[in-house]
């Protein structure tokens, strides 16, 4: 399983006043089982190149492949398609609508055909898999949950599809830090459980740097670079041209260092660092 973008472009408004190329030429790929972090700042074409990966958007020209098939040139089967490559959009909870925890996470697997003890099984699969308790939770109203609830009640009627790749638009927006860390425990969780692909957008790098395989960045409408997060951040120069960040932990190892030039390091996350500064004390 992988999914490959080949020279995409697409335009927004195409012929007229306000036209506007999202996606110019962009290509990338994806291994079966990869973490991948996107990241750039506002308009740089994260959002579109996100649901090119399912069909909601044609591209103007270029090819989307998903585990071998071609999804862009007319011949795929776009409500299949969708059940491999599961969209979570920003703020998903604001898609909740049944009456009940179970009926809404149950919505989507019953829709295509899934029904009695299957359907039962996996609702409750992807419900446990979020790192919700089915049975404490089930006949609870999703609208009287919190904030970081919600939104794991709606992962979990995307996981109740089985996807094969899940995809989240920004997965922690807006959430408070408690509500954060579980969101993002949930996500090492989905990926250790079910070994699927999982791509992230987000504008905390602290959170790229930490969950991601590969990283992407995103430029005027184009990848700008990839590769692994210490190959990545480690293009700080690069990065601040464009208006992004480093991880919070870089920076501060970076001014430890302008202090303390032993302490030079590529740490990227808390527990890197701490074991730097461990072994500096240490000697």
């Amino acid at each position: 399983m992988a999914i490959e973008v080949k020279n995409l472009r697409y335009v927004y408004s195409p012929g007229l006043p306000g036209e506007t190329v999202a996606l110019d030429d962009v290509s990338l790929r994806i291994e079966d089982g990869e973490i991948a972090g996107i990241i750039g700042h506002t308009g740089s074409g994260k959002s579109t190149l996100l649901q090119h990966l399912n069909g909601l958007l044609k591209p103007a020209s270029g090819e989307v492949w998903v585990d071998g098939q071609c999804i862009t040139d007319g011949s795929a089967k776009m409500t299949e398609i969708r059940r491999r490559v599961g969209l979570v959009f920003q703020y998903p909870e604001y898609q909740l609508f049944e009456e009940t925890v179970e009926k809404d996470v149950a919505f989507g697997p019953k829709n295509i055909g899934l029904e009695g003890e299957e359907l039962a099984v996996t609702v409750r699969n992807a419900v446990e898999i979020v790192g919700l308790d089915f049975d404490e939770i089930k006949d609870k109203s999703p609208f009287d949950l919190s904030g970081g609830m919600k939104r794991r009640v709606a992962i979990a009627g995307v996981i109740a599809m089985e996807p094969k790749v899940l995809i989240l638009d920004e997965p922690t927006a807006g959430l408070d830090p408690t509500a954060k860390r579980d969101i993002l425990a949930m996500i090492r969780r989905i990926h250790e459980e079910m070994g699927i692909i999982i791509i992230f957008v987000s504008h905390n790098m602290g959170d790229i740097a930490a969950m991601s395989d590969k990283v992407f960045v995103m430029n005027d409408a184009k990848v700008a670079m990839q590769g692994t997060p210490r190959e990545v951040f480690s293009r700080e120069a690069e990065l601040e041209a464009m208006g992004l960040d480093v991880p919070p932990v870089k920076e501060i190892m970076n001014k430890l260092a302008a202090e303390i030039p032993a302490l030079e390091s590529d740490a990227l996350t808390p527990d890197e660092a701490a074991e730097v500064i461990r072994k500096y004390i240490a000697e």
